[in-house]
């Protein structure tokens, strides 16, 4: 079953929050990008079939990677997906070793922030944050991610500074030079220039 909207994502989420206090959870708060973001923060209206987790945030806002998921949130997400008729892995970290290399600064006080009940909550990535991990998806994989890109609008701004950020991930002349490609075919060729 793929999201399409928000509601759809909030009843999902709200599930995995319920299941998680029948199982007696510790509660969690989880830092949250993709497609479910955008559809959070009402900035694409694509379909989306999962829920990328970047980080667990604990004391002090500090971040962990979410790998491998605790037992209980392992347990939720099976029940849910039995009882939605969603894939295994709807909720995933698949982009969790984006945080080896360093998220945004001010990331966290950037996302918008979604209690699920006592036991869950989630932090979806900010427009800005956004902008820096699509970016960085549509010079690596390109396709919806560069369509999600174009969707967001960003500033030539945004756009350096994503760029940037981009380029501590992969440092290759490769990469920087197809980053300048993609900003030069987004009609920002003023950014290009500049990094």
């Amino acid at each position: 079953m793929p999201f399409n909207s928000k509601t759809e994502i909030d009843r999902i989420l709200a599930a995995l929050g319920d299941q998680l206090a029948a199982a007696g959870s510790e509660p969690l708060d989880l830092l949250v990008c993709g497609g479910s973001a955008l559809h959070a923060l009402h900035l694409v209206t694509r379909t989306t079939k999962d829920v990328d987790v970047v980080a667990r945030i604990g004391g002090a806002d500090a971040l962990s990677r979410p790998d491998p998921f605790p037992p209980a949130l392992a347990g939720a997400i099976t029940k849910v997906a039995r009882d939605f008729g969603l894939k295994d892995d709807w909720f995933n970290p698949g982009p969790a070793s984006a945080l080896d290399f360093g998220l945004p600064d001010g990331v966290l006080s950037r996302a918008e922030v979604s209690h699920y009940g006592p036991f869950l909550t989630v932090r979806f990535f900010s427009h800005y944050d956004q902008i820096h991990f699509k970016l960085y998806a549509a010079v690596d994989q390109g396709g919806k991610h560069y369509a999600d890109l174009l969707q967001l609008k960003p500033t030539a701004e945004e756009l350096l500074a994503a760029a940037r950020w981009s380029m501590t991930h992969d440092v290759s002349e490769t990469y920087k030079s197809e980053v300048k490609r993609i900003l030069t075919e987004m009609g920002h060729k003023d950014v290009a220039e500049r990094i």
